[in-house]
């Protein structure tokens, strides 16, 4: 269930909504130039203008002159396959160039199909004839990379039932990812001395990280890369380790909107620059490409000649049923940009293999669009065995007077992202709960070769069988690709050695995601664990991912749980004694109560393995989704000992099994002897996080505040001498402090600590005739929350304190004691019956009446609902709905979408795809009047369940109270 809302989804459904409200297919002006309707969607700025560029601002993204678009309105409506949109070239009254947008439903375009049972395929806007009775071919170049995007959107409804393959409702919105490339080469303007260096650098962006993986050739490491913004200025600059390797990773972390905005525009360059002289070596501009999603091989295309400027990449991906190879060159210096210089220019593409000719296309391309996509067809054994080898060469020259030619070797893609995976029971052909888990991780050589490392644990029986396969094309189908058995030590459970005769279409499927790992046991000969391999996006962590990772599984908790989950996790403590950690978890169950909501999915903790120690344990992070990262500081001298003598754990807990679903043992020799922060008493980690330590250490450090002549490290909090009631924190070199808001108490009696600021009940006169609540165990070491990096008293309640926002009101948490669990939930106001409530003071979370209109507050309707700021009334384009009111969105061209339920929920509108079943046939298609696919050859048996469940979303409205666990 996804609130409509989402930056994306808002700025194409109101750039699309408006563009066609205005006449059915009139030209109008660009999204950003239109006045947003009354949509339940958050007005977003429309994108900075793109400097020196002519084209079309769409929904959130900048189209160039002339091209075409299907939009997409997001989750949970998708692209609109039936509506195209062009970015048409105009020109203004002092012969400007701009753009305008024209949208239109393209099904009445439509070819009528040449058989009888024309069919829909999923991701498709007209009718086709099925593969028996008309087979088509892919079409060649760069439409077959855009359809590869398609077929990713529609994978859960291909022809095979594997419960680990990745599905679009396992990607929650923080794992978003936006991938972009640059071709650098040398300034061809430059006074420089010549070069033919090259480099070639991929970026995904998710959320406001940009993670980047570059490689070069023909020059030295470079010593930085200096990100620029439009007009030139330096906006990131990532000093390079030295090291032998020829790849660079890095993550530009919490870049600005504005940063952003360019960044998707096309208006940031990237330059890397020598040592020597800290000169630019080269530069070149980032760019999205439609390319980047299918790409599995590539390629960085030089000369031999210190030419300036000159240089090239090549992406490559092969198809999916025939051995075509379908790439897409990036030019840069190739083709010379004067005025004498015919429109198009011949070039020649060869394949190469030792200098020999294998392949050739000629073709002719203009100056100022130098990219080019072709297909070769029909690769035969030899030139499939080449491709996978590393062996195989592409070349680019020009044909004519100056001729000019770059070339080079095609491998397997690049990247720093590490080739995991995690296998659960959960995950398995069928699924099961036994405690296990499996861990491996991957690395693809040049030469094809696939080094691997397996370990496994927590088994019911002995291995039988260690495989990687395909995904099965039907249910106990499976097909093995390789067996890793042999290399299995049974005694150590783990397994380590190379495949060496990885065939190209092997390569392609890795690099797709398309692969997986299998472990059977005597018990489970199908399968007792099974996970899927695919890349873990580079973070930026300190943590070595190329060494084995932690084991994380049920059977390792205390006392063992048979949880369907498995993890692994790799952590590392730096010089600073700071723990950085990355973990993945696969098969964890959601629950019922899970579904839709917004609870965490699972809270990570690390501890000591003696749980009788006066040591805590301590909150890593909460997550949403299979995995999660970051650094712990202010560790322990107790717990640094602990992860040095590996009697320290990592636990993953769930609402399910909030005292552990699966956990590890860590073990991370370090030299830290004293922690960073001291521990010795509360008198001595106030200290600590009031930035205690070496005061000269703390003047140098620029992020250091200065208040009540103390200097205070950026990130600490710490109690005023002034006054004991406020609470201050340091955010880069400013000072906050926000008052200590006290919760209400409900006993008749209080009394105010000498060392509290605020007032607690005082049980000891409490009326003795009130009957005590039943006692529970409480947990000996209280709450630890991570905001205020605190530990609160079992029993004791308190809004929290979330830097640098400081206390939010409009929650209340509560220690456990009975489980050292901490529970936070929004605050409950009171239904008011005044028409203009209003908020007393600007903190305050629940409205008010004013006095005039003062009555006495109705009961509570839901005892969920936190205070709106307006009506309970939902507004969807131009309709209000009442709440718990339902109905199908209308979208203009397009009509009513049946397969969308939306509903109000008290002000908000939820909207919610139809979920469509897991289909084992071969051929499906979706009928006009049906949400879902179906197999041609079945009968429609399943309509029944379809209109039941159809019901049940209709009628389905939250009843859950949101909540935090902490």
């Amino acid at each position: 269930m996804l609130p409509l809302g989402g930056m994306q989804t808002g700025r194409a459904l109101r750039a699309l909504m408006l563009l066609l409200s205005c006449a059915w297919l009139r030209s109008v002006t660009a999204a950003s130039r239109l006045k947003a309707p009354a949509l339940p969607i958050q007005s977003e700025k429309e994108l900075l203008p793109a400097k020196g560029l002519s084209g079309c601002s769409f929904g959130g993204w900048f189209y160039s002159l002339e091209d075409t678009w299907h939009p997409d309105l997001g989750e949970p409506f998708g692209v609109m396959h039936c509506v195209q949109c062009f970015c048409e070239p105009q020109k203004g009254r002092r012969g400007k160039v701009f753009g305008k947008v024209n949208c239109k439903n393209i099904k009445q375009d439509c070819p009528e199909p040449d058989c009888d049972h024309p069919i829909l395929l999923p991701g498709h806007c007209c009718k086709t004839c099925p593969k028996g009775d008309k087979e088509s071919l892919p079409d060649p170049g760069l439409d077959y990379f855009q359809e590869k995007g398609k077929e990713k959107e529609d994978d859960l409804h291909k022809s095979y039932n594997d419960r680990s393959y990745l599905s679009s409702e396992d990607i929650g919105p923080a794992e978003s990812r936006t991938d972009f490339v640059a071709l650098l080469t040398g300034l061809s303007d430059s006074w420089l001395p010549s070069t033919n260096s090259v480099a070639r650098a991929r970026f995904s962006l998710t959320r406001t990280s940009l993670a980047f993986s570059i490689t070069y050739q023909r020059m030295g490491r470079p010593s930085k890369i200096v990100f620029l913004d439009y007009d030139g200025t330096t906006a990131f600059e990532y000093k390079v380790p030295k090291s032998q390797s020829d790849m660079i990773c890095g993550v530009w972390k919490n870049l600005a909107k504005p940063l952003l905005r360019q960044l998707q525009n096309g208006q940031m360059r990237i330059t890397m620059a020598m040592s020597t002289g800290q000169r630019k070596e080269v530069e070149g501009k980032i760019i999205k490409h439609r390319a980047l999603f299918a790409e599995t091989f590539s390629s960085i295309l030089t000369t031999e000649e210190p030419t300036q400027g000159m240089g090239g990449i090549a992406m490559l991906t092969l198809s999916d049923t025939e051995n075509n190879l379908h790439f897409i060159l990036i030019l840069q210096g190739l083709l010379t940009h004067t005025h004498t210089d015919p429109p198009l220019v011949p070039i020649k593409v060869q394949l190469l293999y030792r200098q020999h000719v294998l392949r050739e296309i000629r073709a002719n391309i203009t100056a100022h669009d130098p990219d080019f996509a072709e297909v070769l067809m029909d690769l035969n054994s030899h030139e499939l065995f080449w491709l996978s080898r590393g062996q195989l060469e592409i070349s680019v020259a020009t044909e004519g007077q100056d001729t000019r030619q770059i070339s080079g070797f095609i491998t397997g893609r690049k990247s720093c992202d590490t080739i995991q995976s995690v296998m659960s029971s959960g995950d398995a052909l069928n699924p099961g709960k036994t405690g296990g888990v499996g861990s491996a991780i991957f690395h693809l050589h040049d030469n094809g070769t696939l080094d691997y490392q397996v370990q496994v644990a927590g088994l019911s029986g002995e291995v039988v069988g260690l495989t990687i396969e395909l995904k099965p094309r039907r249910r106990h189908k499976r097909s093995v690709l390789y067996d890793l058995t042999p290399e299995l030590d049974v005694a150590l459970g783990n397994a380590q050695g190379s495949w060496s005769r990885l065939e190209a279409r092997h390569i392609h499927m890795l690099l797709q995601n398309e692969l997986f790992i299998n472990v059977a046991t005597a018990h489970s000969q199908e399968g007792e664990l099974r996970g899927q391999i695919k890349a873990l996006l580079y973070s930026g962590l300190g943590a070595p991912r190329h060494e084995l990772p932690i084991l994380l599984a049920g059977v390792l908790v205390v006392p063992p749980v048979l949880s369907s989950a498995g993890g692994h996790a790799w952590v590392w403590v730096d010089e600073q004694c700071h723990l950085h950690y990355q973990i993945v978890v696969a098969g964890l169950s959601k629950g019922e109560e899970l579904a839709g909501s917004a609870h965490l999915h699972g809270l990570a903790e690390i501890g000591e393995m003696d749980e009788g120690s006066h040591g805590s344990k301590r909150l890593l992070t909460g997550f949403y989704g299979p995995q999660a990262g970051g650094v712990l500081k202010d560790l322990s001298a107790e717990l640094l000992q602990h992860l040095g003598r590996g009697t320290a754990f990592l636990q993953i807990t769930t609402k399910l099994n909030p005292q552990g679903e699966i956990r590890g043992q860590v073990h991370v020799p370090n030299s830290c002897e004293v922690s960073v922060r001291g521990e010795a008493g509360d008198e001595s980690e106030a200290e600590a996080a009031g930035g205690g330590g070496d005061p000269e250490e703390l003047k140098k450090d620029p992020n250091t505040c200065f208040l009540e002549n103390q200097h205070h490290a950026h990130g600490s909090r710490w109690t005023p001498n002034y006054n004991k009631c406020f609470s201050c924190s340091c955010q880069k070199k400013t000072v906050i402090c926000d008052p200590v808001i006290c919760p209400l108490l409900t006993c008749g009696q209080t009394l105010q600590p000498e060392d509290q600021c605020c007032p607690v009940c005082d049980e000891r006169k409490e009326p003795k005739d009130t009957k005590a609540p039943e006692k529970v165990e409480e947990h000996p070491e209280g709450c630890y929350f991570e905001g205020d990096q605190k530990m609160h008293t079992p029993g004791t309640t308190w809004h929290p304190f979330i830097p640098p926002f400081g206390y939010i009101k409009c929650a209340l948490c509560t220690c456990k004691g009975s489980t050292g669990e901490v529970h936070c939930e929004k605050v409950t106001c009171p239904v008011l019956t005044c028409s203009r409530p209003v908020r007393r003071n600007p903190s305050d979370c629940c409205k008010e009446c004013p006095p005039e209109e003062e009555k006495q507050p109705v009961g509570l309707e839901h005892a969920d609902m936190m205070q709106a700021d307006g009506t309970l009334q939902c507004k969807f384009g131009k309709n209000f709905y009442q709440n718990s009111d339902t109905w199908h969105p209308r979208v203009p061209l397009v009509g009513e979408m049946k397969c969308i339920n939306c509903w109000c929920d008290y002000g908000v509108t939820k909207c919610q795809r139809k979920q469509c079943p897991v289909l084992t046939c071969q051929n499906i298609a979706r009928k006009d009047d049906k949400c879902c696919p179906d197999c041609l050859d079945s009968k429609e048996e399943g309509e029944e369940e379809e209109e039941k469940e159809e019901e049940v979303l209709m009628m389905k409205v939250p009843d859950k109270r949101p909540s935090w666990r902490h």
